[in-house]
């Protein structure tokens, strides 16, 4: 790792910041220095596009235009209000956070990092985020962006997933922010790295830093920064059930743990499950599949239902160490039957527009709408 004398951090710090009162991205929540503007930015832009967070920051600010109203919202306007921007714990998190500040902190924003850290849903970046754009502190938010940055700017050579070198980066960091504009210091790194300094396909001939960019100038910027390859995720078959009576569509709750926990979704029942419920190694015809299914149900719930498979494409998602892979199926309640078994209700389509809906199961629904087009 290369260590940068005084003369050139004062450069560097020039150039970077020079570029970015002249290249700065327009964006809605960097019209003010209001700590709960920040804070709502950052936790939407947490695995979302910037072009998909802006029209939700918009909403959600006319939604919830302060801290106080959002920690009194009603779960489900909140829930609906994120609908779309998936990871929903980050929403329920916001709230607890919320909450927070209203009941501990008296409706003031704590200012040390430390004390940010203390309110739900914020870690080691976004505190260093809030702390030095809202409150001009000298401190780094390192997220992939600085990882990317300056692990080319300086050659570092650590890998990026050990927690320990997070550490690493924030001191290293520590003595080039700007002590005079941290926050657009940090700001300046994240859109270098989202336009000269990508992780693939970096521009960096026109980079305003390239200068200082070592791993450039040495030829090597794409062995930056230094990362083991994830490993892929772990591919699950469910069959995802569409059962329909007159009082609408049949929806499960799921439990308040795990995998889109309290959210409403088409039953899903895993392969392995019902392999294991009907004592066989895999189905030999789809046929055993569509018997086993209504033995389950008889069984376990007491409904008499006759499922068939729709004729669509298998749905796919992709969660971060799961494949789901959901092949539909359909079945009509035509009698009346005791839910009292099963974890959930019918929906009318009334509830279908109330309620908020993780992506996968929008995508399900997506799937069985384009049977009627």
């Amino acid at each position: 790792m290369i260590e940068w004398p005084e003369s050139k951090i004062h450069a560097f710090q020039k150039t970077l910041l020079d570029w970015y009162d002249h290249n700065k991205r327009d964006l809605p929540w960097r019209r003010d220095h209001d700590p709960y503007h920040v804070w709502i930015s950052e936790i939407m832009l947490q695995q979302t596009q910037v072009h998909t967070v802006i029209p939700y920051y918009e909403r959600f600010m006319g939604e919830f235009p302060s801290v106080a109203d959002l920690a009194n919202a009603d779960e489900g306007r909140l829930m609906k209000a994120w609908e779309g921007l998936g990871y929903y714990s980050r929403a329920r998190n916001l709230q607890k956070a919320a909450r927070q500040i209203v009941q501990d902190y008296d409706n003031v924003w704590p200012r040390d990092i430390a004390e940010l850290q203390k309110l739900a849903g914020i870690g080691p970046y976004t505190a260093g985020a809030i702390a030095s754009i809202a409150f001009n502190q000298p401190v780094p938010a390192v997220d992939g962006n600085a990882f990317r940055v300056f692990s080319r700017l300086l050659e570092i050579d650590d890998e990026i997933s050990k927690p320990q070198t997070r550490k690493i980066f924030e001191q290293v960091i520590s003595k080039i922010i700007s002590q005079e504009r941290p926050g657009d210091f940090n700001q300046a790194i994240m859109d270098l790295g989202s336009s000269y300094m990508t992780a693939a396909n970096p521009d960096s001939d026109h980079s305003p830093v390239k200068a200082f960019n070592q791993a450039y100038i040495d030829g090597v910027e794409l062995n930056y920064p230094v990362k083991n390859k994830k490993p892929r995720p772990i591919e699950v078959d469910y069959f995802a059930l569409v059962i329909r009576s007159s009082a609408g569509i049949l929806m499960e709750k799921r439990p308040d743990s795990g995998i889109l926990a309290d959210f409403w979704t088409f039953p899903l029942v895993a392969k392995e499950d019902l392999l294991a419920f009907s004592g066989q190694d895999e189905f030999a015809e789809d046929e055993d599949a569509l018997t086993a299914m209504t033995d389950y149900f008889a069984q376990q719930y007491g409904l008499t239902l006759a499922f068939q498979f729709l004729p669509v494409k298998k749905v796919t998602h992709i969660f971060t160490h799961r494949k789901w892979l959901m092949t539909l199926l359909s079945a009509d309640l035509t009698t009346e039957n005791d839910l009292s078994l099963f974890p959930g209700r019918f929906f009318s389509k009334e509830d279908f527009i109330q309620h908020a809906f993780p992506k996968v199961q929008q995508k399900l629904i997506d799937r069985v709408n384009s049977l009627d087009e």
